[in-house]
């Protein structure tokens, strides 16, 4: 084995903070910042410092090691982009404000790549022209970039970050379908080597476009993305796609509709009690605006709108509330008493599918201080489109097996997606199959958040004393500490030389003029798996050995402690 250089804290660019940072929401951030992994340049924007990079770095090395496994082939792409690319696919408008935009001094108009499925797809049209050239899997890691409105939690949601994104090339759907099961097998490999905790699940493509879509979800208070897990059946999805089917129903039964006076009731909550029904039993129309033309958005009055299930539905076109200038301006729509009879060819309407048809409702009349009963769906008024549009609430019921759903928070650490033909059908990609004519190329898309990964590993392993790694992605093997002066330090040094030399990466803590004490909470923070210390017993050649995740602690003379730690 190779000699491991030894890293010595009295040279080592790493201030730890006593202190969190003022600014720190999460656990990750707090944590990264005080041990003196990361420090921030700008909203959004970090440096690693070199404990830093070197987690940052074996993360890298996994994913490397797991991509090269499966036959793909890695390449460096600039994240410098022209426009072009980006316009003939509709993202350099449907990235909306997210996208950095620039110009050159010519005046040409350039991005810094927020994802890069235009530019490989050209680099494989420009050195692939045969079927015989397919099928290929292309990745690389690197920068990327988006202007996001809020910048927060340190490195988890941040302005730049890397990222791993790869790229298959199929000739049909049967190899798109194969090239997508050895990602989702590789990622499975990546985030076990990794020491993450980690959910498969359903998920939207968004702005990626594509059918098929799943991402890997490393459960975490800290984590921006909401997934529902049954726990009696296999099935997991992100809130956002979560689908239920349409279920109509008899509801010639009902009476005919009944305007009724109801004063002062302006939200379902004042309406439901002023008519002693619950909430469910109302109809909730919320009022949007889809590239300046109003829609109308029906739920059930006891449930909220999940307005990124409406943008999703409608994207690319920009989604936003209406207001009070809109509401002046169209005499028709009373706020407060909007409902969807009446509204006719005037405002579109969408609604959940839980407003089947069939389904009677109270809602509003269209007239101040007015509702209506007995509106029923699909006779008093008709639903231009159904849309899960609903935010999922625990103990919803499983859209395969009927159980209460149980929800949780993650962080997006991984997402793959089958893209299909929709960036080979605006570029143009074909090569020359085996009949001597053009076959569209078909693709798929997969992505890691390399960094997001080093987040969420602080998120799940940390304890109260501070970070825990697993020994795959920690920044050293074993953080020896001098607890002493020159004889502790002296034989530190020399344990350290004889590890490093056994290919064991070590830390050892040979500042001068520190307190043990200080020392200890050091290595705690910083979260190396073993801690070694030379303290009291330095002299008779004894050494305690601490499991960082376990607390366990034990005496070892020199050579018990490197026979074990080489072992």
């Amino acid at each position: 084995m190779a000699n491991a250089p030894v890293q010595r804290m009295s040279q080592l660019m790493a201030k730890t903070l006593r202190d969190d940072p003022a600014d720190a929401e999460v656990l990750s951030h707090k944590l990264l910042v005080r041990a003196g992994y990361v420090r921030r340049t700008a909203a959004g924007i970090w440096s690693w410092l070199p404990l830093g990079k070197k987690v940052l770095a074996n993360v890298e090395r996994i994913v490397r090691e797991e991509m090269d496994a499966i036959g793909a082939q890695e390449v460096s792409l600039p994240a410098l982009l022209p426009r072009e690319p980006y316009e003939a696919t509709g993202r350099w408008d449907e990235y909306g404000q997210e996208l950095f935009r620039l110009k050159d001094r010519k005046g040409g108009d350039y991005l810094l790549g927020p994802t890069h499925e235009e530019i490989f797809t050209l680099l494989v049209k420009d050195q692939c022209t045969s079927y015989k050239d397919m099928p290929v899997i292309l990745y690389q890691i690197q920068t990327k970039f988006r202007d996001e409105a809020r910048p927060r939690a340190g490195i988890l949601r941040g302005r730049e970050f890397l990222m791993k994104d790869s790229y298959s090339f199929d000739l049909d759907d049967e190899g798109l379908g194969a090239s997508y099961a050895l990602h989702r097998e590789a990622y499975q490999r990546v985030f076990a080597r990794l020491g993450l905790d980690y959910r498969i699940v359903a998920a939207t493509a968004g702005a990626m476009g594509g059918s098929k879509s799943e991402e890997f979800l490393a459960p975490a208070e800290a984590g921006e993305d909401t997934f529902a897990d049954c726990p009696h059946c296999d099935f997991a999805a992100n809130t956002e796609a979560i689908t239920y089917e349409l279920k109509p129903v008899d509801g010639s039964a009902v009476p005919a509709l009944e305007e009724i006076p109801t004063p002062d009731t302006p939200t379902i909550e004042t309406l439901a009690a002023a008519l002693g029904v619950p909430a469910s039993a109302t109809l909730k129309n919320l009022l949007v605006k889809v590239d300046g033309e109003i829609v109308a958005v029906g739920v059930p009055g006891d449930r909220e709108v999940d307005l990124d299930k409406v943008e999703a539905h409608f994207a690319p076109a920009a989604v936003e509330m209406v207001t009070e200038a809109d509401f002046a301006g169209r005499p028709d729509l009373v706020r407060g008493y909007v409902g969807p009879q009446g509204l006719g060819e005037k405002v579109k309407y969408i609604a959940d599918p839980r407003v089947a048809p069939g389904t009677a409702w109270v809602t509003g009349a269209n007239k101040e201080h007015t509702h209506a009963k007995n509106v029923v769906a699909g006779r008093d008024f008709e639903v231009d489109a159904y849309v899960d549009v609903v935010v999922v609430q625990e103990g919803d019921p499983c859209p395969k097996c009927g159980t209460g759903l149980k929800l949780d928070r993650a962080i997006e650490i991984g997402h793959i997606f089958q893209l299909g033909r929709k960036y080979a059908d605006a570029l143009k990609l074909d090569v020359l199959g085996q009949n001597g004519k053009p076959v569209r190329v078909t693709m798929g898309s997969y992505g890691i958040g390399v960094s997001r990964a080093v987040a969420a590993l602080a998120e799940q392993t940390a304890d109260e004393h501070g970070l825990v790694w697993p020994k795959e992605v920690a920044p050293a093997d074993v953080h020896l500490v001098a607890a002493g002066k020159a004889l502790q330090t002296e034989l530190a040094l020399d344990v350290a030389e004889k590890l490093a030399a056994a290919g064991v990466r070590v830390l050892v803590d040979d500042r001068a003029g520190v307190s043990p004490g200080v020392k200890f909470t050091d290595a705690e923070l910083i979260g190396v798996p073993q801690i070694l210390v030379a303290g009291r017993r330095a002299g008779e050649g004894v050494l305690e050995l601490k499991d960082r995740k376990t607390g366990e602690r034990e005496e070892l003379t020199v050579e018990e402690a490197i026979a074990r730690l080489t072992a």
